[in-house]
C-alpha cells in the first residue's frame, strides 16, 4: 500500500505541477494555477500521516516505509526548485517570459552553481534522515528497524557524493577555453 502511495504521489505532483501551469499560463488564470501549485505539499501530509499510520498499526518497518521517508525528504528538498524550473520554461513558452537562466559553465560561479544544487540535495537527505530516524524512534526497540537504518546510510552516502561533486568544482575549477 505504501509504494502505491508513494506512486500515486509521484503521478500527482506532476499531475498538479501541470494543471498549475496549465491554468497559471494556458487559461490566463495565474491565481487559480498557484492555488493548485500550493497544493503540492499536501501530498507529502498525506503520504506521512498513512505512513504514521501503518507503522502505528503495527506493520513492520521494512523499505516500503523508509521510500515513502526518502520521497518527502526529496519533495522538500527538490520539489520547490523543480516548480521554479518548469514554471520558467512554461513562463518563457506560454507567456512571453524571458528565456530560462541557464548554468554558469565555468569558474567560481559553476562552483557557486553547484554547491546551491548541492545544498538542496543534502537538504532533502537531512530531512529523509530525519523522518527515517523519526520512524525508527516511533517504533522503539520492539521492531526491527534494520530497513530504515539501511536507508540512512544511503543517505549519508547521498550527501557525500554531493559534497565531492560541488567540492571538485571548487577545488578543479572549468576553465574558459
Amino acid at each position: 500500500m505504501i509504494v502505491g502511495l508513494v506512486i500515486a504521489c509521484e503521478v500527482a505532483f506532476w499531475v498538479l505541477l501541470a494543471a498549475g501551469l496549465t491554468f497559471r499560463y494556458g487559461l490566463r488564470m495565474p491565481r487559480t494555477g498557484l492555488a493548485l501549485l500550493l497544493c503540492e505539499p499536501l501530498l507529502e501530509v498525506v503520504l506521512f500521516v498513512v505512513t504514521a499510520i501503518d507503522l502505528k498499526n503495527g506493520a513492520r518497518p521494512d523499505w516500503r516505509h523508509g521510500l515513502a521517508a526518502v520521497y518527502i525528504g526529496f519533495t522538500v528538498g527538490l520539489g520547490h526548485s523543480t516548480i521554479k524550473w518548469a514554471d520558467a520554461r512554461a513562463a518563457h513558452r506560454f507567456a512571453g517570459g524571458p528565456p530560462p537562466v541557464k548554468p554558469p559553465r565555468y569558474g567560481r560561479a559553476r562552483a557557486v552553481h553547484e554547491w546551491k544544487v548541492a545544498a538542496r540535495w543534502i537538504l532533502a537527505s537531512l530531512v529523509a534522515l530525519a523522518l527515517l530516524q523519526s520512524a525508527i524512534w516511533y517504533v522503539g526497540s520492539a521492531g526491527d528497524t534494520g530497513s530504515l537504518r539501511q536507508w540512512q546510510l544511503r543517505m549519508l552516502w547521498l550527501i557525500g557524493i554531493n559534497v565531492i561533486i560541488a567540492g571538485s568544482y571548487t577545488f578543479f575549477p572549468k576553465r574558459e577555453r
